[in-house]
């Protein structure tokens, strides 16, 4: 398995828009964060995890040239946005898109992008095949994906555990049931929004602690706003055995 960061900011990316602050301004290529996704491909399937706004400078930017099936976590706007980019997939691999995702999420796509769903389509619309999906395993060309339940303050969102690679994203509450779901994973990802409190996703220091709880041999965190900081200041201060994600980075599991 090979999984690439194709994002690892938070929903307004990094740089933020008019902000001068020094992650904004920063050179470091580490604290430059499209909206966050990530890229699968384990030999015979290929996944993506959420199409946000920046979805067709990921695809470019990791030259990523066939997708099997993309999975949503939840439906805001920052991991829903982009999927119409997957129209060349189609053209190039001649068949519909599966999109794997809960009920409302399906409905909450539907009605973002009604054209492509409407009876009467205009020529070149994305071609997409909704799978509605449970809190349930299931399986894609016969590999096993684990949802993991999670709170997003109060919206139910879905992290997926895939062999020994568990990603979860936009969350400030693990249940003890998919805690016991994450157990045992080599590679966990997990959202690390900023130093100070928030009501939807974790802290640093939460984060932090929630890794430890976990005890993967590895973990890494996305979802990172300018306001947790330079990467290269924040890394000093991290355990043994947890790193932030950066936009490119390679994550290769036997």
């Amino acid at each position: 398995m090979k999984a690439i960061f194709l994002g690892t900011g938070t929903s307004q990316g990094v740089p933020v828009i008019g902000c001068t602050c020094e992650v904004c301004n920063s050179l470091d290529f580490r604290n430059k964060r499209f909206r966050s996704s990530i890229y699968f491909d384990l030999g015979d399937l290929s996944l993506v995890v959420d199409t946000g706004p920046d979805f067709r400078s990921q695809i470019l930017s990791a030259g990523i040239n066939h997708l099997d099936a993309v999975l949503f976590t939840h439906e805001h706007k920052d991991h829903t946005a982009g999927l119409d980019d997957i129209r060349p997939f189609n053209f190039a691999q001649k068949k519909d898109m599966p999109i794997f995702a809960r009920k409302p999420v399906l409905e909450q796509i539907k009605r973002e992008f009604a054209y492509v769903f409407s009876s009467k389509k205009y020529p070149g619309v994305p071609q997409i095949e909704p799978v509605e999906i449970t809190d349930q395993p299931f399986t894609i060309q016969g590999h096993t994906i684990t949802p993991i339940p999670v709170l997003h303050y109060k919206l139910p969102v879905l992290g997926f555990r895939i062999g020994d690679f568990t990603y979860i994203t936009d969350t400030n509450f693990i249940p003890d049931e998919s805690k016991e779901l994450i157990k045992g994973s080599k590679v966990i990802v997990l959202n690390a929004l900023q130093k100070e409190s928030h009501i939807s996703h974790f802290t640093l220091n939460e984060a932090i602690e929630m890794a430890k709880e976990l005890g993967a041999e590895k973990t890494y965190f996305t979802h990172i706003s300018h306001k947790l900081g330079l990467h290269s200041e924040v890394e000093k201060d991290l355990p043994p055995g947890i790193a932030l994600a950066y936009d490119g980075l390679e994550v290769t599991l036997p």
